[in-house]
């Protein structure tokens, strides 16, 4: 008889925090955050990645975590958007976020910040639809893009010296 499991012992590194668990077989890493990590900077919004508004950063890579189980994560490390307080890349997005008009209710605002952040680590001089394309796995549901992508374009502008 296939013996199943009903609860998985995790260790998951959240924001330089190792938190330990046991979680069932099906909890999203989403879930673990807000509910055992206490980290609510990480928003839940479709449940279903359509949104990224649970977007978080894995082992490097920006994944939206409703979609990943919190047993996959286990010995990971995680970055939310408190887990770049001291990031200069981050504040520099944050800066030009307010700056540009590219919050609004603010909702989505966690998930485009580690999006962006993300891409421009991996991509530090994107063109506009580079940006455009990066971020097109978040969803702000009170404005369209514009506001955002000159956001992002004026720190990539800004970091390589071309003005604004």
């Amino acid at each position: 008889m296939m013996d199943i499991l009903s609860e998985v012992a995790v260790t998951i590194n959240v924001n330089g925090r190792p938190i330990k668990a046991t979680v069932s077989p099906e909890e999203s890493l989403l879930d673990f955050l807000r509910y055992r990590a206490g980290v609510t900077d990480v928003k839940c919004g479709c449940n279903k990645g359509d949104c990224g508004t649970c977007t978080v950063i894995l082992e490097d890579k920006a994944v939206k975590s409703c979609l990943v189980l919190a047993a996959q994560v286990d010995g990971k490390r995680v970055l939310t958007l408190q887990g770049f307080e001291e990031d200069a890349l981050m504040q520099a997005l944050q800066k030009s976020f307010a700056t540009h008009g590219a919050v609004q209710c603010g909702f989505c605002t966690p998930g485009m910040l580690l999006t962006a952040r993300n891409f421009l680590e991996h991509n530090p001089k994107p063109e506009r639809t580079e940006i455009k394309e990066a971020i097109s796995g978040n969803l702000c549901r009170c404005t369209g893009y514009k506001k955002i992508v000159d956001a992002v374009a004026a720190v990539v502008d800004n970091e390589t010296g071309e003005g604004a």
